[in-house]
Formats: structure tokens, C-alpha cells, sequence
């Protein structure tokens, strides 16, 4: 068997880094506005004659052989998500996984946790074991906890299951999606991103975060307060179709956020928005935790061409802005397709 499953990346527009538990508990009201972004994470799954275990990651040029699925319990790798994933799912017959990625490496895109909804969705598949999405949702969220030892939050996964343009309610009773029915045209005119080349770990910028939200500190409590505040406002704006308030939001979002922890922002994050500025850039933020990675830049009405020369002439590279309609897409070589999983598990 042979099985093939992308998902897409995502733009974080407001609300990010409250998604992670139990910070939403102390903010009522919580939640994150986000997209999803012709970006993809993909993997291609073929099961063998062998109880041989295989990884290939193109993009790290990384291959690995295992006997078994008892020796790669026994081993380390240097894909670890990758092992932890097959470990859970269990394959019956050996296996060779190879994965690759649009998304740059440390981008702030949540393409690694589009890389884990594709394996989900994937070994699935291949195992024939039926999940619901929120179940995958579970797999992945908690699997992935494993791998960076720190907590995760919940944003990433919902653009990668579903697609388009989401509100994720972080509510005492549960986590919950709402589909934006936004114009994605519209969208897809008005922002730029702009990958800075310099990678971040959003495992450490969102736990130092965290810990200090933890430990009282007031400074990042109130700040979180009004990041919840924003990402409520924002949802409206969008679905009000009104841009001056989207940009006011925008730029007010990362006020704050940079607030929170000192290393959100680098140099050359400033210099770009701020030379952007004079051809078109209403306002900006980093996308994830910051620190590096993509800055996402909401622009004037024919302004899009002029600002991404402006970027691109500063060292930044341009990933294409388009929205990504579905989410988790699973092709066998049996002809099935299967967005997503059962359509039970939709939430």
C-alpha cells in the first residue's frame, strides 16, 4: 500500500500562545484567529515485504533504517516525531516514510505540527484504524508534547485539519473551531508573507512566556488580558469586512506581544516593517512566538507588489499568500481520498 497526505501551514492573525493550557483558563473568553496557507507539510507512506522501519526526510537529507518497530523502541532518531508517531500507531508490516516540507524550517507557520496531522492522517490510513478529527487532533497535540517536552498549544492543528480561515474558542467546556466565512480573495490581495531567513524555536519563546505567566508575573497577565481582548476584535473586524480596524488590531497585537518576552522581535524584523512602512505596510506582526521566522504584513490596496520587492530586496524570501480551502488531505494508491477523517469527528 501506498498513501500520500499533505496538510497546510497557517498565518496566526491574533490570540496566539493563550491556546496553550491552562493559560486560556485564566482569560475568559479566549481565543486565536488564524489561516490556513497553500503551505503544505507532506509525507508519502508505503508499507513493505519487511518488518523494516524507514525515514527519509528530504528536507534534512536524514535517512534511517530500523529492523523492527522493537528496535526503533530501543533506538533514538534524529526525526523524533516521526518515530513517535509510527511507535503509537503500530503498523503491523514494515514501512517507509518519507516526509518534506514547504514551510522554511523555524518559520512560525506551524509546519511542524502540519507535518504531524499529515503522519496522523496518514498512518491512519495505512494501519486502517479510523479517528475522528478531534481524536487526530488529540494524537497529534499530545504525541508532539513528547517530542519538544514543553506544552503545546491548540491553533496549529485546527488550520492543519480543516483549512481556511478558523476561530478557535478556548472555553472551560472544551475547545472548539468556528469556520470565518471570509473572502479569501480579499485576503489574499491584502497580506504579505515574508520569511526574515532566520529561524526561531517557539518551544523556548513560548515557555519562558508561560512560565512567567505561571509564576504571577502581572506585567504578562495584563498583557495576556488584552491579547484576548484584540484576537475577540479581530474576529469581528474580519467578518465586518473592515480593514482600517483588521490593521489597527494587527499592529496592536504585536505592541503587546512583544511586551511579553524581549526576544519576540529581532532587529531585522524592525527594519522590514519599518521600511515597508513607506510603500504600503499598514501594520505587522511575526507569525508563532517570534524571535525570527515569517512576518506576516497587512498592505494598502495595490500596494502588494511594491512592499514584497521592498522585502525580497532585504534579504526576505516571499511565500506566495493564498488560502488553503481544506485541510488534511489521504490518497492510497487504491484511488480513496479521505479530507480529513470520518466525517463524524468534525467539530
Amino acid at each position: 500500500m501506498r498513501v500520500e497526505a499533505r496538510a497546510p501551514a497557517r498565518v496566526d492573525l491574533a490570540g496566539g500562545t493563550v491556546d496553550i493550557w491552562p493559560l486560556y483558563l485564566f482569560h475568559p473568553g479566549a481565543q486565536t484567529v488564524n489561516l490556513a496557507i497553500r503551505c503544505y507539510a507532506s509525507c508519502v507512506i508505503e508499507t513493505r515485504a519487511d518488518r523494516r522501519v524507514v525515514f527519509i526526510s528530504q528536507d534534512q537529507e536524514i535517512r534511517e533504517t530500523y529492523e523492527s518497530l522493537t528496535d526503533l523502541a530501543l533506538k533514538t532518531s534524529e526525526l523524533p516525531l516521526v518515530r513517535e508517531l509510527v511507535l503509537f500507531f503500530e503498523p503491523r508490516r514494515g514501512v517507509t516514510i518519507k516526509t518534506t516540507s514547504q514551510v522554511p524550517a523555524g518559520a512560525g507557520l506551524g509546519g511542524s505540527s502540519a507535518l504531524n496531522i499529515a503522519l496522523c492522517g496518514g498512518l491512519a490510513r495505512v494501519t486502517g484504524k479510523r479517528y475522528a478529527r478531534t481524536q487526530l487532533l488529540e494524537i497529534a497535540k499530545n504525541v508532539e508534547a513528547v517530542v519538544i517536552r514543553v506544552p503545546t498549544g491548540w491553533q496549529d492543528y485546527f488550520p492543519a485539519l480543516y483549512g481556511a480561515a478558523n476561530a478557535v474558542h478556548l472555553e472551560r467546556d472544551g475547545v472548539k473551531r468556528e469556520r470565518l466565512p471570509l473572502s479569501f480573495s480579499d485576503l489574499e490581495k491584502r497580506f504579505v508573507l515574508c520569511y526574515t531567513g532566520q529561524p526561531r524555536d517557539s518551544a523556548i519563546n513560548n515557555w519562558e512566556v508561560m512560565k512567567a505567566h505561571i509564576d504571577g508575573d502581572p506585567k504578562v497577565r495584563r498583557n495576556f488580558d488584552e491579547i484576548v481582548t484584540i484576537a475577540s476584535q479581530m474576529r469581528e473586524a474580519l467578518l465586518a469586512n473592515d480593514w482600517n480596524d483588521v490593521a489597527e488590531l494587527l499592529a496592536l497585537e504585536w505592541e503587546n506581544r512583544k511586551r511579553n518576552f524581549v526576544g519576540i522581535s529581532t532587529p531585522k524584523i524592525d527594519k522590514m516593517i519599518a521600511q515597508t512602512a513607506k510603500h504600503g505596510t499598514l501594520a505587522a506582526k511575526v507569525c508563532g512566538a517570534g524571535g525570527g521566522g515569517c512576518v506576516v504584513f497587512l498592505v494598502a490596496p495595490g500596494t502588494k507588489a511594491a512592499v514584497e520587492q521592498v522585502l525580497a530586496r532585504m534579504g526576505g524570501k516571499i511565500i506566495p499568500f493564498a488560502v488553503s480551502r481544506v485541510g488534511l488531505e489521504v490518497r492510497s494508491n487504491q484511488g480513496e481520498l479521505a479530507v480529513g477523517a470520518r466525517r463524524g469527528g468534525r467539530r
